[in-house]
């Protein structure tokens, strides 16, 4: 008889391509994964997979294995939400995820006031950019930077951004600006430099190509030249100055989102309430229009 419990191993290997994969996701060595995927075909009296060189491949019975436990994984996090909805306590356990440069210069305070304010909440913290599954409960709440989020969660549009263009002091003093060529960090990934800032400066060195934007701030504290950063980025960084004479110009929203079916948990409606409110707080920062230091305390943001 099939036991259940290995139709995880199936999914995770299909999804993964390979045993080495679903060991990781699911915490086990490469022989329990392939020793469960044994049972099961065993007990199907069908092979589930083709061992290919490059990976693990489904079979038509594999692929039929795999939609039932997809359908078996729905269900079972579909029941974890409606029973984790009736928890009417501010407390438990509560798995938050959001950028990792976000959290550095703005989240960290706002936890921190989350936590003294609601101790009985275990607040687990994912730093990531990478998109998380709520239905599957990878994570309660996310706070994300995005013009278009999920449109299966729920939440609020927290604040309007913009970005600008920062390098060091000493980039800038020797910059004469106008038509001079300006030392410049390009992002990989993205298509160019915004229509604002190719009319300002049409001539742009560029020094360096980067694919994060961790990488981008570390090159452009280091000096190797200017670029495009969130204005909560380079506004809260002492090492960097916005470049004169180059506009604000918009950047994604923020937002604090989290599954329908858990909207209503104490606990949740909690967290994306006081992030909410913390957030907005702080909109100056995020429009580029802080006054005073740009290390300004962010709890005491300008209203």
């Amino acid at each position: 008889m099939l036991n259940w419990n290995d139709l995880r191993y199936v999914l995770e290997t299909a999804r993964k391509g390979g045993i080495s994969g679903a060991a990781r996701v699911l915490g086990v060595n490469h022989a329990t994964v392939a020793r469960r995927i044994t049972a099961a075909e065993q007990a199907l009296g069908a092979r589930i997979f083709d061992r290919m060189s490059s990976g693990y491949v489904p079979t038509e019975a594999g692929w039929d294995a795999v939609r039932a436990a997809e359908a078996m994984e729905r269900t079972g996090a579909r029941l974890d939400r409606r029973i984790g909805a009736r928890d009417a306590a501010v407390a438990g356990k509560l798995t938050v995820t959001a950028p990792q440069l976000l959290i550095e210069r703005v989240l960290g305070p706002v936890l921190l006031g989350f936590i003294e304010e609601y101790p009985g909440v275990e607040l687990q913290l994912l730093a990531t950019n990478d998109i998380l599954n709520l239905s599957r409960r990878e994570a309660d709440v996310a706070i994300r930077i995005s013009d278009s989020p999920s449109p299966s969660l729920v939440g609020r549009r927290v604040c309007e951004q913009k970005a600008a263009v920062y390098a060091t002091p000493e980039l800038i003093a020797r910059d004469p600006g106008g038509a001079a060529p300006l030392e410049w960090i390009r992002f990989a990934h993205w298509p160019g430099p915004s229509r604002e800032i190719r009319e300002a400066r049409p001539n742009l060195n560029v020094r360096l190509s980067v694919d994060d934007m961790m990488a981008a701030v570390g090159a452009a504290r280091a000096g190797i030249g200017a670029t495009r950063m969130a204005c909560f980025l380079g506004e809260t960084d002492p090492s960097l100055q916005r470049v004169p004479g180059l506009p604000a110009f918009a950047y994604m929203p923020v937002w604090v989102l989290t599954h329908p079916d858990l909207r209503g948990v104490p606990r949740n409606r909690a967290f994306v309430d006081f992030v909410a409110a913390r957030l907005r707080r702080m909109r100056r920062l995020f429009e580029g229009r802080a006054e005073g230091s740009p290390m300004t305390p962010f709890g005491t943001a300008p209203r």
